[in-house]
């Protein structure tokens, strides 16, 4: 069951995160994010550098570096689900020269669900753990279950900064999807369901 080697795409707040997780684990997969990646390979040298350098200073990665270490992660695992990579058609471009894809997954998820899931967020200020003002409240209001910290709502999860994220998401990684579809490997499903609806029908494809 571990040749599987899954592509999962979607917006922010559509749970590629929670459901790639679940796919790890049910079908003994390496779950391969690009942040992941290069945290755990920052000082892997490559011809611009390694990922640290740029990390380090606060900059953006750049394309080359982040497709090498990539790459590298893919070769190392069995079988894998990829989150987060790829997010230009660039990067979409040098995937599928470097490897073979069973399956390429896009979780569809309205804008305003994605707003309300993604603005109803709430981080325990001491010890990180997350909530939601919806779909996974505190026992009490405001307190963490850990640790009893406080809860706050990040910057980034505030609704202008919501929109922005997802604008940028449309203008960079829409096109990549798009590639998909129009390859004819693309697979679209909702997002919309409960975790375990939504872990139900990506488990349907995967089967399938």
């Amino acid at each position: 069951m571990a040749d599987h080697r899954i592509l999962l795409l979607g917006p922010p707040g559509a749970g590629k995160g929670t459901q790639a997780k679940r796919l790890s684990d049910e079908y003994d997969l390496d779950h391969i994010t690009t942040g992941d990646a290069l945290r755990q390979n920052k000082d892997m040298e490559t011809e611009y550098g390694t990922p640290g350098e740029f990390m380090d200073a606060g900059e953006l990665v750049p394309d080359p570096v982040v497709n090498e270490i990539v790459v590298a992660a893919l070769e190392e695992a069995d079988g894998f689900v990829l989150d987060g990579y790829p997010r230009n058609l660039d990067q979409a471009e040098f995937l599928s020269e470097e490897t073979e894809l069973d399956h390429v997954v896009f979780l569809d998820v309205p804008e305003d669900e994605l707003v309300d899931r993604l603005t109803g967020r709430r981080v325990c200020d001491d010890c990180g753990a997350n909530y939601h003002v919806e779909f996974d409240r505190p026992e009490e209001a405001g307190v963490c279950d850990e640790c009893g910290g406080e809860l706050v709502q990040r910057e980034d999860d505030t609704e202008d900064t919501v929109r922005e994220r997802l604008r940028v998401y449309r203008e960079n990684t829409e096109p990549v999807v798009e590639h998909y579809r129009e390859e004819g490997v693309l697979v679209e499903v909702s997002g919309e369901g409960t975790p375990d609806e939504v872990f139900e029908s990506l488990s349907d494809v995967v089967e399938n």
